[in-house]
Formats: structure tokens, C-alpha cells, sequence
């Protein structure tokens, strides 16, 4: 297998050519021995630290499916473009990857900002976009397949389990200021007053905030009894360092996060988040010979024998061989046979066996809940026993028997 330098350089070199001869969506399988897809994240700017891992979970899939003999004998050939943390900058490259280099797919994004300002680029194209984050849910496109967890994949299990194993029933939202933590907000509210409990507290700092000395201060004397945490990115190690220095500890005032994986545990410390708690689909910590084999490769990817693996980036490993097995089930590469082609695709994941509902294109994830201990990785509390159906309008009353996000379209009469 190539290193990881190798890989990008020729990587590089493809987005090089492709400038000067262009793709064309494969007509079939049979027909090219060559298939461009585009990876585009963030690979400079705030957002770096955690899209980085993304793109090269793309990469290990890419290569490892390269390696196995491709897609129906094509090999994975990825143009790479930089999302520079820029809901602009991520639009032109979308373009750019779409309009002038014609990829049937793209893989790509960390932030639901970045995701809504590349979807026009795609629906309009009818082009096709791989989404690997957990995310608001609310949104029903054609053109985006979702393998990161919505709200009830991840907040339906969290809340009620707050209530019955810490016994905390004031909560206090915190969250950063753009559209994912205040909707996060609004399923964590319903859910909260369903439960019996009452929100004392609902605050937003800009997106890569540092300075979280007032808020913390607001925290503690809010009379609270638990923290929901959906603050976003670097803010995530700022908020935690400032928790600890004000005096706060986990076990006495909980910060119970959507966000907090184990790379901004890793980046801010573990001695910062130990004893706080996180709910995710995948956490490293899922003790099974898939998921410890697909860390020992993800390591020896990017040359780092302690890089921390976490549910966006297994998103993005996996997603990549769901569009594979889409590919070769439609017999060509064209965004139209790939649609069609992933609807109720399955894959055994480092997570568990997951699958592409065919109505509205999310994916079938294992709701799990765990507390950070102070090596830095969680240790699993809760977890279902099976994968949950994703229903992105869970807030606003969908359920498994009255879905409104169909194949047919969204039911606007149901909002």
C-alpha cells in the first residue's frame, strides 16, 4: 500500500490534469478504465483540524478500494479541492469540481454552513454529494446521500438517558452561532420538556470563539444541573480548558456533548473533558476486530500511530465504498444511476452494518452514548442493539410510520 505522501502527490497531480482534459461521467463500467470523483474539505483555515482527517479517511478508502481492483475495474482517481473553512470558497470549488472538471460525485464538508452553500451547486446540476457529518437533520435533497447521524439518531437516546442515569433535570444549551447547534437546540428543547425536565439557559458564541470566560461564569450560576454542548470546532477546546479553570468538574456539573469527539478531546487534553460524556454513533472506543483493524490502518495512513479516529471520519471512510457498491450495482457512473443505485445499499462499517434508507437518502446508524476517561478515549454506557432508522424531521413530529422526506419528494404539508 502507498504512504500517504505518495497518494496525495499523484492525487494532486490528476486535479492537475483534469484542468487541461476534463472527465466526462462514465457512460458504464465497461467503458473507462478510470473514474474522477471530487474530495473537497477543509485543508487550511479553522477548520482544518478536524476536515483534514475527513479528506484522508476518503483517501484510505480510495486507495484501499483502488488496491482491491477498483470499481467494476476502474480505478478511484480523486481531484482534490480546498474548502479553506469558507462557505464561499466552498461553493467555488464545488463549481469548479462540478462545472469544469464534471465529476459524477463528490465527496465532501464538515459544517452544515459549507453543505448549504454547495447544495444549489448540485441540485441545479443534478449532481451528487456524500455528506459524512452528523447533522440537524430538516433538509430533503436528491442529490445528497447523509451517512452522519441526525437528531434522533443521536439526541432521542441522549436526553432521556440524562435524565435516568445522572438524574439531571435543569439543563443549560450552549452552543456556536449558525444554523446546526440552534436547530440541535430546538430537538433538545422538545425532548427535554418531554422528559419532564426545564431549560434554564440557551447561548451562542460565534463560530470559533476562544474567549469563554463570561459564558462559563453564566454557566455556573445558572442554577443548572447539566450542560448540553453543541459548540463546534476549536471553541470546543477553549469551552472545556475554560470549564476546568474556572473550577468545574464533570462528576459535580456534566458537560453532555453532540460535538465533542475524540479529536477535540485529543487536540484540547484529555485531563479537560475526562468524566464528560459524548453521543455518537461511532466512538474509537467499539471494541471489535473491524474497528480496531480499521484504526490500526487509519494510522498507518496518515503515519501517526496515536491519531484519533471519530464518527465523521468513519462516515467519510465508509460512505466511499456505499458509492462503490452503488456504482457497480448500476452498472455505470452517471449521478443519475448513482442515486438509484444507493438507495438501501448495506455495508458492515467500523460502526456496525449500516444502510442507505431509499426514501430520504440517510443512513441507518447505532445510536451510542460514552464518557471520556482520561486516556483521552470513551468507554461505551449506552448503545442500541440494533441500527435506527434516520428521520430528519424528527423534530417536527416525523416518525418511522409517517415519514416526510419520501422518494417522491418532501411532504410540505406535513411541516
Amino acid at each position: 500500500m502507498k504512504n500517504r505522501r505518495q497518494f496525495l502527490k499523484e492525487s494532486s497531480a490528476l486535479g492537475a490534469a483534469s484542468f487541461l482534459a476534463p472527465s466526462i461521467y462514465a457512460g458504464t463500467a465497461a467503458g473507462a478504465s478510470e473514474l474522477e470523483v471530487g474530495v473537497l474539505f477543509s485543508l487550511s483555515g479553522g477548520l482544518a483540524m478536524i476536515e483534514k482527517s475527513l479528506s484522508d479517511a476518503t483517501l484510505m478508502a480510495i486507495e484501499e478500494i483502488n488496491a482491491a481492483g477498483g470499481v467494476n475495474g476502474m480505478m478511484i482517481k480523486p481531484i482534490l479541492e480546498d474548502g479553506a473553512s469558507d462557505p464561499k470558497t466552498y461553493n467555488e470549488k464545488a463549481s469548479k469540481l462540478v462545472i469544469r472538471d464534471r465529476v459524477p460525485t463528490v465527496f465532501g464538508s464538515y459544517t452544515s454552513a459549507s453543505r448549504k452553500a454547495v447544495l444549489p451547486v448540485f441540485e441545479k446540476r443534478n449532481n451528487m454529494y456524500f455528506y459524512p457529518t452528523y447533522y440537524e437533520g430538516y433538509e430533503c435533497s436528491k442529490n445528497v446521500v447523509y451517512t452522519g447521524a441526525v437528531p434522533n439518531q443521536q439526541l432521542s437516546n441522549f436526553i432521556p438517558w440524562i435524565f435516568k442515569n445522572l438524574n439531571k433535570k435543569k439543563f443549560f444549551i450552549v452552543g456556536s452561532n449558525y444554523v446546526y447547534p440552534r436547530e440541535m437546540a430546538k430537538v433538545c428543547k422538545i425532548l427535554i420538556e418531554q422528559n419532564g425536565g426545564e431549560t434554564v439557559g440557551d447561548e451562542y458564541l460565534e463560530l470559533g470563539h476562544s474567549e469563554w470566560g463570561a459564558m462559563v461564569s453564566k454557566i455556573k450560576n445558572s442554577g443548572c444541573d447539566v450542560v448540553l454542548s453543541n459548540v463546534v470546532g476549536g471553541s470546543v477546546i477553549s469551552f472545556y480548558r475554560e470549564w476546568k479553570n474556572q473550577g468545574m468538574t464533570h462528576d459535580k456539573l456534566p458537560i453532555c456533548a453532540s460535538v465533542t469527539s475524540e479529536l477535540e478531546v485529543a487536540a484540547m487534553g484529555a485531563e479537560f473533558a475526562v468524566g464528560s460524556y459524548a453521543s455518537f454513533p461511532y466512538f474509537q472506543a467499539i471494541n471489535t476486530d473491524a474497528n480496531n483493524s480499521f484504526v490500526e490502518r487509519y494510522r498507518k495512513f496518515v503515519n501517526d500511530p496515536n491519531a484519533p479516529t471519530h464518527h465523521a471520519l468513519e462516515s467519510s471512510y465508509f460512505q466511499v465504498y456505499l458509492w462503490k457498491q452503488a456504482v457497480e450495482k448500476a452498472g455505470e457512473a452517471t449521478p443519475d444511476a448513482i442515486r438509484e443505485g444507493i438507495k438501501g445499499q448495506v455495508f458492515d462499517a467500523p460502526n456496525g452494518r449500516v444502510t442507505v434508507d431509499p426514501d430520504n437518502l440517510h443512513t441507518y446508524l447505532t445510536p451510542r452514548i460514552c464518557q471520556y476517561k482520561d486516556d483521552g478515549q470513551g468507554t461505551i454506557v449506552d448503545e442500541y442493539s440494533e441500527p435506527l432508522q434516520p428521520l430528519p424531521y424528527s423534530a417536527y413530529g416525523e416518525t418511522a410510520n409517517d415519514m416526510y422526506c419520501k422518494e417522491s419528494g418532501l411532504d410540505t404539508s406535513k411541516l
